[in-house]
């Protein structure tokens, strides 16, 4: 399958607004976005009208998209934050995905809220067993993401959750680099998780004193030909996301300017593409 076929990318690392995420992602014979948000609103707070505009726009540009991201369990809740209000950010999200054709919605499993592990752990999996079931009823399936959250820790924790809450409505979403942060291994990780894995976002850099700093794919640590190997000689046929996060950073409140983050995103474009060929080759 082609480049354009099995790229996506997050379209708010490219730019703040649809159009422009749109123009960048055409421009790069990139087939697919991912939403997180557009001019800053979640695609959960876009009422019908700005999501029918959305559909048509992307349709107009061939853009399928296959994921929406929505805040469910992220760095912004905690395992105490309402479960009611978590269910209507999901059906909110599942009306969304219905009208621009995604099937799958990215979900982590809540920060602690200073819990001891064992309940952490139990409310996390209670959590997402309520979800799950919830996503099955309306139609849509949650991919979890190895990142904040519980079942972010490791392959056991996630292992465990798939296991515990045994839906066809939860799968995964793994991010290659997420570990820079996290404390692991990406192929380590990857290894125990692969029959599970949906989609793939694509990130890469560095550990420093500091924390991580994100970079180019394929200038990094994180071994991103490795999982790409991995993944492709499993039977992988998903897509790879770029969420490059070398000039947005959601979670950290950090972005660049216009020209600086479309920059940045076509510069990391730039090296996974590298990294594609080259194991086409």
């Amino acid at each position: 399958m082609s480049w354009r076929e099995r790229t996506c990318g997050i379209g708010d690392e490219a730019a703040p607004g649809l159009a422009e995420q749109i123009a960048i992602h055409t421009d790069l014979g990139i087939g697919s976005i991912e939403l997180r948000t557009v001019d800053g609103l979640g695609l959960h707070q876009l009422d019908g009208a700005a999501l029918a505009a959305a559909a048509d726009a992307l349709d107009t540009a061939g853009l399928a998209v296959p994921v929406l991201d929505t805040p469910i369990g992220n760095w912004a809740t905690t395992v105490g934050t309402d479960l009611d209000a978590e269910l209507a950010v999901l059906a909110a999200s599942a009306r969304a995905a219905h009208v621009l054709g995604a099937t799958g919605l990215r979900v982590m499993s809540y920060p602690n809220d200073g819990r001891p592990e064992p309940e952490w752990a139990a409310e996390s999996i209670r959590r997402l067993t309520v979800l799950a079931r919830e996503a099955e009823r309306l139609g849509t399936v949650l991919l979890h993401e190895n990142c904040q959250g519980w079942a972010g820790q490791g392959p056991e924790q996630t292992l465990r959750l798939l296991a515990e809450v045994d839906s066809p409505a939860l799968r995964l979403v793994f991010d290659l680099g997420n570990g820079l942060a996290y404390g692991y291994e990406a192929v380590d990780f990857l290894e125990r998780v692969l029959p599970w894995v949906d989609h793939v976002h694509v990130k890469d850099g560095v550990r420093t004193a500091d924390g991580a700093v994100f970079t180019e794919p394929g200038s990094g640590e994180v071994g991103v030909a490795d999982c790409v190997a991995l993944l492709e000689d499993f039977g992988y046929r998903g897509r790879y996301s770029l969420e490059p996060h070398v000039a947005h950073i959601p979670h950290l409140a950090a972005t660049a300017g216009a020209e600086e983050l479309a920059a940045g995103y076509r510069a990391c474009a730039g090296g996974f593409r590298e990294i594609w060929e080259a194991g086409r080759g």
